[in-house]
């Protein structure tokens, strides 16, 4: 369908019918808009856009990919990106520019006005994921000795250019934030009502400082639509929207998930990002993957003379390092989970160790039956392998069942320590499990072996 109405547009525009296309595309909505405009021919992005009525334009521009932002600020005049820059937000803004070539930056710069560059350079000047990157300075702020009346006059005259209208602010004199009062609120109550006494004085808030993805979460707890956003002096700033905090739930999630895939993560589409680029994200983690096989390298090198002595076991060395890595990922993946979620804190440790010992007791148990019979049914008596006593079949079940334990807690635990000292949990899951309970698994092989077989 979208490829269907890429060639409309294509053939509007060869054919000069701009007012029919103008028409056409004011009832469009901008993010569909934005999907088209990477469909189009790049000839086509400046054509296109100077078409759309002004503030349509603006808001598509906004939902673009930097690429697509970059060809056409190249096609813009001074005067048309100075008019574009009005009409967006600022938060919007700030998001472009760290997107952005130094050159391109510096032309947006010169075209923004006094106000708005100092807006952004405020925004720039906060720690990396913090809250005061991705709040907005355009919403809505009450005097607290204003009526009903006077707030929703000042809402008709400045609501145009703020990104929100439906949860409003209430400050003193010096913009310390006392209170908010919801659009709701002021269209029911009396409009001589004073907004003191009208408004929630319980407002939940956070620093500038905080981090990105704990005010994301905040979302998801209280079902706000925007949270207000204060300095160390409790003075109102900014505030933070749930579009931005879907934005930041979306990248953390993509994030989370290439480096549990012992990826680094790219920030771009797969089908944009190009060859070398992924080939830099991909090989540090495979050399580091590669030379940590190193240790399960030199345990089996020293137990050389035992799998000579017995060289059937060496069949079972995947089944066993497969089946814990799988058992630690699981357990990893689920906690991840619930540390992303606020669901579990470090004071959770013993309860999480003692909840995945019970799991990893009755995982083990079935596995290791399971195992067993396997061995003895298939392995042994329909693969006509007489090498494989049940002494054998024993050894491996046992080691089966304490792998499981081990990788369950060593899964459970990791990323609730990582977390503790500061690193990011996603980064102790499977490539890093993996390896330490590959490990794990060949130490307990060999030592149950030696134990039983007397080998």
């Amino acid at each position: 369908m979208e490829e269907k109405m890429t060639d409309k547009i294509v053939s509007m525009i060869d054919e000069r019918r701009y007012t029919e296309l103008r028409e056409q595309a004011d009832g469009m909505n901008p993010a569909d808009l934005a999907e088209i405009f990477e469909e189009l021919p790049i000839g086509y992005y400046a054509k296109l856009y100077r078409i759309l009525p002004k503030e349509l334009a603006a808001e598509t521009f906004s939902l673009m990919e930097p690429e697509l932002q970059k060809e056409l600020i190249d096609s813009f005049t001074d005067k048309e990106l100075s008019d574009v820059l009005s009409e967006m937000y600022v938060d919007d803004t700030v998001d472009m520019i760290e997107e952005m070539p130094a050159v391109v930056v510096k032309r947006i710069l010169r075209a923004s006005t006094a106000e708005t560059r100092n807006e952004i350079n405020e925004l720039l000047r906060y720690p990396k994921n913090s809250a005061g990157t991705i709040m907005t300075t355009e919403y809505v702020r009450f005097r607290k000795n204003m009526t009903v009346a006077q707030a929703l006059e000042h809402i008709r005259k400045v609501a145009i250019d703020k990104e929100t209208v439906y949860t409003c602010y209430v400050t003193d004199e010096d913009r310390h934030l006392i209170g908010l009062v919801t659009a709701k609120k002021l269209l029911i109550s009396p409009l001589d009502s004073p907004l003191e006494d009208i408004m929630e004085d319980n407002v939940i808030s956070v620093l500038t400082t905080a981090d990105r993805e704990e005010v994301a979460q905040m979302f998801d707890k209280y079902g706000f639509i925007a949270i207000p956003v204060v300095d160390n002096e409790t003075r109102l700033v900014g505030i933070v929207t749930f579009d931005d905090a879907i934005d930041v739930m979306q990248e953390e999630t993509e994030e989370d998930f290439a480096k549990m895939a012992a990826v680094t993560p790219t920030g771009e589409p797969y089908i944009k990002t190009s060859a070398v680029r992924l080939w830099k994200a991909r090989i540090p983690w495979l050399l580091i993957l590669m030379i940590s096989a190193t240790f399960t390298g030199a345990i089996i090198s020293s137990f050389e003379a035992k799998l000579a002595a017995c060289v059937c076991l060496t069949a079972f060395i995947p089944m066993l390092m497969d089946t814990g890595g799988n058992a630690g990922s699981q357990s990893s993946v689920t906690i991840i989970r619930g540390l992303s979620l606020g669901e579990i804190t470090f004071k959770d440790v013993f309860r999480v160790l003692f909840k995945e010992f019970s799991v990893s007791l009755m995982c083990g148990a079935v596995l290791s039956v399971v195992a067993f019979g396997k061995i003895i049914l298939i392995d042994r008596m329909a693969f006509g392998n007489t090498a494989i006593t049940p002494w054998i079949a024993l050894v491996v079940s046992l080691t089966l069942f304490i792998t499981v334990i081990c990788s369950k807690l060593i899964g459970g635990a990791l990323p609730i320590l990582a977390k503790r000292m500061g690193f990011d949990p996603a980064v102790t899951a499977s490539p890093i499990i993996t390896t330490i309970v590959d490990a794990i698994s060949l130490l307990v092989y060999f030592s149950v072996s030696t134990l039983i077989l007397n080998i």
